[in-house]
């Protein structure tokens, strides 16, 4: 696992909206992302409108991101899950197809589809990625949201024409 996530970004001030669609199952694990991101954004987007939408699984994730963007527009949506390797591959198999649409659905949207369902091997590396003050994914999550809601509000305002706004 890399101890080098995305670099952690300067407060943004502006009224932003902000989807975390996050499954139930596995929920020890998935609510340690979920209370780390949470955290994170209130010292990173303070005036952040922060809307929670807990579903049975991962794989039920990205139906329910595609209904919240066409719904609401959110200025990001953040994805948390947890999928634990088992003797089969169906744990492969359901993490391909949530990483697969939900790419789709950020590309497709053009809105920042923050990617933190976890395939992991074993619960040692769930706790360790979602229970870890060190290292939290939910954290990190927070922090990729933040960044990108800066840089696409900085090109929107470049594309229209208006003076740049500093990000990061």
């Amino acid at each position: 696992m890399s101890q080098y996530g995305p670099s952690r970004p300067r407060p943004i001030q502006d009224r932003v909206s902000i989807a975390i669609v996050a499954s139930l199952y596995n929920n020890q694990f998935v609510q340690g992302l979920l209370d780390a991101g949470r955290e994170e954004l209130e010292e990173l987007a303070p005036n952040a409108t922060i809307t929670v939408y807990r579903v049975p699984g991962a794989f039920e994730v990205p139906v329910c991101a595609e209904l919240v963007i066409k719904n609401t527009k959110p200025d990001a949506v953040i994805a948390f899950g947890v999928i634990i390797r088992g003797s089969t591959e169906h744990a492969d198999l359901v993490g391909a197809s949530v990483t697969d649409a939900l790419q789709q659905m950020a590309v497709r949207h053009t809105t920042p589809v923050i990617h933190e369902v976890l395939l992991v091997s074993s619960e040692e590396q769930a706790e360790e990625r979602c229970l870890g003050v060190k290292i939290n994914r939910g954290t990190e999550a927070a922090q990729v949201a933040v960044n990108m809601m800066a840089l696409f509000r900085k090109m929107r305002a470049s594309f229209a024409g208006q003076p740049e706004l500093e990000t990061a």
